[in-house]
């Protein structure tokens, strides 16, 4: 079942790249039509794509009701409970303005600020997904923004799911687009006659979404651009075979580009994991795209040490990374690339995805290299200031002078210079450069 081939790894961290290439033309055609067609192109795409032909593109306050009445009072519970556990975990990463005032009068500083209008995506195709409302939302919200709208494809009835409506309420949300998409992203990335411009896309969906992102971004920001999702388990003797197999099946039901790696010290290991993986898979509902991820992109890697799972790991950078080795608080100093981290057997991956507290929202495709989780910081931007009194200036003009010179930027270094030039007395001519020519009088022609 899974291949054991280390040098599969390449291939599979460029599945995403190979994929992409054949969808930019058709993304690119859809926003460009949104953007000079606004509301007319959006319905034309939410009819094709959906089968979503209703006047209305919001989700109105009665809906929301009946949505959170049908999801039932357990479900509200459960909601509830992950809102708690993700901003306790968030809270810690709210940043504030701060300053330097020095004691010759030099102030600097930066100022925090949230980002104004942000939209966020929610998939709604082979299954709904409220748990990215909450990993989105809550974190802007801990982060000051105030306008927060969600994009996502309704039904051919004009519904919505009820378990989305149900999760963008609780986090506060009222606004929920019935638009799905490159529309979508098209809409938001630009504005159209009823939809308000965002000035930040997040959020994760199929391979034209994550396309039309990464096309209008500079147009707005983007949280990242998401690739398929991955999962890498560094695993020696002492690991369970039996949660190693689960573990790996639950990353492959994603979709068939899922990456499922396990890296171990034993052979054993993945004998009886192939074992586990047989058995368990016969009781899973979505066998046929289980089997097929793992077929294209499940890999077993047979290593020497547990440093060298390390830096096969790290060479990797994967989206989710689970340590299922002895002590494994002692291995976190050699992680370095990862998107999210969970050690030990009782700290599976789709823990994270819903209740743990940190956010799912992580860097794929080896992104983790220079990514970071999803997080407040994501929604904030910031400012610098500086104040320099006068004489501290002075202290600074010659080498800021002589700086902008070697770099052929004279008005720079004229910038300052004229700061600490004598005052000229009122109506005198400038001591340089030659007198103004008399109204009307031709200039000198030159030799």
């Amino acid at each position: 079942m899974l291949l054991r081939l280390s040098k599969e790894l390449l291939r599979i961290k460029d599945r995403k790249n190979n994929a992409q290439a054949s969808v930019t033309l058709s993304v690119q055609e859809i926003l460009n039509d949104v953007k000079a067609t606004g509301d007319a192109a959006v319905r034309k795409y939410a009819e094709k794509f959906d089968g979503f032909t209703g006047d209305n593109l919001l989700v109105t306050d009665h809906e929301i009701e009946v949505a959170t009445k049908n999801v039932g009072e357990d479900f509200l519970r459960i909601l509830n409970r992950a809102c708690g556990q993700i901003a306790e975990f968030h809270t810690n990463q709210i940043q504030k303005s701060w300053g330097i005032y020095k004691e010759n009068g030099v102030i600097m500083g930066q100022i925090a600020r949230p980002i104004k209008t942000v939209a966020l995506y929610v998939p709604g195709g082979t299954a709904p997904y409220p748990s990215t409302v909450l990993m989105n939302a809550i974190p802007a919200k801990l982060a000051g923004v105030r306008d927060m709208v969600i994009f996502t494809p309704a039904k051919a009835s004009g519904k919505v799911a009820d378990v989305i409506v149900a999760a963008a309420r609780s986090c506060g949300i009222q606004t929920i687009y019935k638009v799905g998409g490159v529309q979508a992203i098209a809409a938001a990335a630009y504005g159209t006659e009823t939809i308000p411009k965002a000035d930040k896309i997040v959020g994760p969906g199929n391979i034209y979404v994550a396309t039309a992102k990464r096309l209008v971004y500079g147009e707005v920001d983007i949280d990242m651009i998401a690739g398929p999702s991955e999962v890498l388990i560094i695993a020696d003797e002492t690991a369970n075979p039996k949660y190693i197999a689960a573990d790996l099946l639950s990353q492959a039901e994603h979709d068939e580009m899922s990456s499922c790696i396990l890296v171990t010290t034993s052979e054993r290991i993945i004998t009886q994991t192939e074992e586990e993986i047989t058995r368990q898979l016969d009781d899973l509902d979505r066998k046929e795209i289980i089997e097929n991820s793992l077929k294209s992109n499940g890999v077993a890697v047979l290593v020497n040490s547990l440093d060298e799972a390390f830096e096969v790991s790290n060479d990797f950078a994967p989206e989710h990374l689970e340590v299922l080795t002895d002590n494994p608080f002692e291995k976190l100093p050699k992680i370095h690339n990862a998107g999210s981290i969970f050690l030990g057997e009782f700290t599976p991956e789709p823990l994270g995805d819903y209740m743990s507290g940190t956010n799912h929202v992580l860097p794929t495709g080896g992104t983790a290299k220079f990514y970071s989780p999803l997080g407040v910081y994501d929604f904030m931007k910031f400012c610098s200031y500086s104040y320099y009194p006068q004489k501290v200036l002075a202290e600074f003009k010659d080498d800021v002078i002589r700086f902008a010179q070697l770099e052929g930027l004279g008005a720079h270094a004229n910038s300052i210079r004229v700061r600490f030039e004598p005052p000229r007395p009122s109506g005198t001519p400038p001591k340089e450069g030659k007198p103004p020519r008399p109204s009307g009088t031709p200039p000198k022609e030159g030799n």
